[in-house]
């Protein structure tokens, strides 16, 4: 937080400069690297005609598969998993609805008897079944302990049915005492595992698992590398795998002509010249928002979501590094009044700012308008930005006189300006019939999935960045407010806040499962900002310090085409 300071030591109505804080955040390592993109030619050629031609047939032929009357239930749901690997799902979303209805039905009679059913093939349904929302019973797996009530040994010999039970348990809610000891069973064999059998095909899923889950992964990064060793199983489809690495392909082209055009979109802005002291990470904010919906259809949604999460980084620094409470105050009220007319009132950094945000809201607005369609969700997106804003200024105000909240006070604003509020009502604006008035209703009355999403993204990030925090001045976080009202040592609040991740997990599922409170469409953007924040702030803070594991993840999903 800045703070005045008087220049000549002399009494406060002598003409004073004013000191402004840095954060000494790295420049964008990006530059210009997308900016190229933008200028692709928006006419196909006779080869991408030619592309597209021999994707359609593929993915005529996987419809074909999935249709077919003839598959077993095993060679079916090991079909599904694969597609859902491959990041193929969303072409067939109708076809998979479908289906595993149809499992479901016949999903206790087949798994929770005393059928001779292999761990694998349980694991595997019961996932499939609870990722689409179905509520079936984690007592299936009661048949695969002992007397004792211990998973059996000789499971440990089954890697295959090991790692389809690890995936499942990251499904379990609140409960449910089997999953969590089926998790305690499968990470420590298949730590065992891993480091025994460094030949075995299964060791890349078996590693990349239990660092990410597929439940709290991102698409294309789970697509990226499945595609790279999917070959190397037995059960592999050379159909699946050629119409995985075309599609990825097209995909990723998508991807860069937009992340080119908000590039420009960025670069004419040009903030790292102009407002110096704020990070400069618009390509990071793109493969934040791809984690949210990577899907092509929802494009003009990615495009919009991002030009906000990048301008709200802007805004975030001007309250965190940069800003007089005075410049913050009259910052918050032209925010709250939502109207250009206020900005002469404004500093001129915070200028650079305010008409750029502004715009981003009204030319979007404007278009859906020509579009003959209903606009009224950037409404609800326009006040969740204003009380994320009257947030970061409570930080602000806290800040200025060093105030040591009660952890529960400070949650009560954190979890605001943690951001995610704001973007799951954003994320909605431009997804479609699907986003009616009744679900903004809904999500703008922070329900217990947007709670939970907040409390992931709000205490991740402060685990791993606290300690850059204090590097300057800054409010407590949520580390030291546990620390300091249980009286307990950094380690101990580590635990107890990460006790605090692992029940919003639990709560998420449960709000995924039906009776849902909104469409399952809905629900998955908010599930998957907490997905992109497990990525982002594991072990560091990868959005602010992006020069390492996030540059290597976006050049995998973003530069770096499949081989063909």
């Amino acid at each position: 937080m800045a703070m005045y300071v008087n220049s000549t030591g002399g009494p406060p109505n002598v003409a004073r400069e004013i000191a402004r804080s840095s954060a000494n955040y790295h420049p964008s390592i990006w530059g210009e690297k997308f900016l190229p993109y933008c200028n692709s030619p928006l006419v196909k050629t006779d080869a991408d005609q030619k592309e597209e031609e021999h994707l359609q047939l593929l993915r005529q032929q996987v419809k074909k598969m999935l249709v077919a009357g003839d598959t077993t239930q095993h060679e079916l749901i090991s079909l599904i998993d694969d597609i859902q690997r491959l990041g193929l799902s969303y072409h067939y979303e109708a076809e998979l609805d479908t289906l595993l209805e149809h499992i479901k039905e016949s999903f206790h009679e087949l798994y929770c008897g005393e059928n001779d059913v292999g761990l694998h093939d349980v694991a595997l349904c019961f996932r499939l079944l609870r990722q689409q929302g179905h509520d079936v019973s984690s007592d299936v797996f009661y048949k695969f302990k002992d007397s004792k009530g211990k998973f059996r040994e000789h499971l440990a010999k089954d890697v295959r049915g090991l790692l389809s039970l690890f995936e499942a348990t990251h499904f379990m809610v609140h409960g449910e005492k089997i999953l969590e000891d089926a998790l305690e069973f499968t990470t420590s064999y298949l730590n065992q595992y891993l480091n025994s059998h460094i030949n075995d095909p299964l060791v890349t899923l078996v590693g990349r698992a239990l660092k990410y889950p597929l439940h709290k992964s991102l698409n294309r990064l789970v697509a990226k590398h499945y595609i790279s060793v999917y070959h190397k199983f037995e059960w592999h489809n050379q159909v699946l795998l050629d119409l995985a690495i075309r599609d990825f392909n097209q995909v990723q082209k998508l991807h860069q002509i937009e992340l080119g055009h908000i590039t420009r979109w960025w670069k004419d802005l040009d903030f790292s010249n102009k407002l110096p002291f704020a990070r400069d990470r618009v390509v990071e904010c793109y493969f934040w928002i791809l984690g949210v919906y990577f899907e092509p259809p929802y494009e003009k949604a990615r495009t919009f979501l991002t030009k906000v999460i990048s301008l709200a980084s802007i805004v975030d620094d001007i309250y965190d590094v940069y800003g007089t409470i005075e410049e913050l105050q009259k910052f918050t009220d032209a925010i709250d009044k939502w109207d250009i007319s206020t900005i002469d009132q404004l500093p001129e950094y915070i200028r650079l700012c305010y008409r750029p945000l502004l715009d981003a809201f009204s030319k979007s607005e404007e278009e859906i308008e020509k579009e003959g369609r209903p606009s009224y969700g950037f409404l609800y997106a326009k006040d969740a930005f204003k009380r994320l804003t009257r947030g970061y200024f409570a930080e602000a105000k806290w800040c200025q006189v060093q105030y040591f909240p009660k952890f529960e006070e400070y949650m009560s604003v954190a979890l605001i300006t943690g951001g995610y509020k704001m973007l799951s009502v954003t994320s909605f604006v431009l997804m479609g019939n699907v986003a009616t008035r009744d679900a903004f209703d809904w999500i703008s009355k922070d329900p217990l999935i947007v709670k939970a999403s907040s409390v992931i993204c709000r205490l991740s990030d402060d685990i791993v960045g606290h300690e850059f925090e204090l590097e300057r001045p800054h409010i407590p976080t949520a580390v030291e407010c546990f620390m300091k009202q249980y009286g307990v040592p950094k380690e101990t609040a580590y635990d107890g806040l990460h006790k605090h991740i692992i029940n919003a997990w639990k709560d998420m599922n449960q709000e995924c499962l039906h009776p849902i409170a909104a469409p399952m469409p809905l629900l998955k953007r908010v599930f998957n900002l907490a997905c992109v924040i497990n990525l982002l702030y594991d072990g560091d803070d990868g959005y602010t310090h992006s020069s390492t594991r996030t540059k290597d993840m976006i050049t995998s999903v973003l530069v770096d085409p499949v081989p063909v």
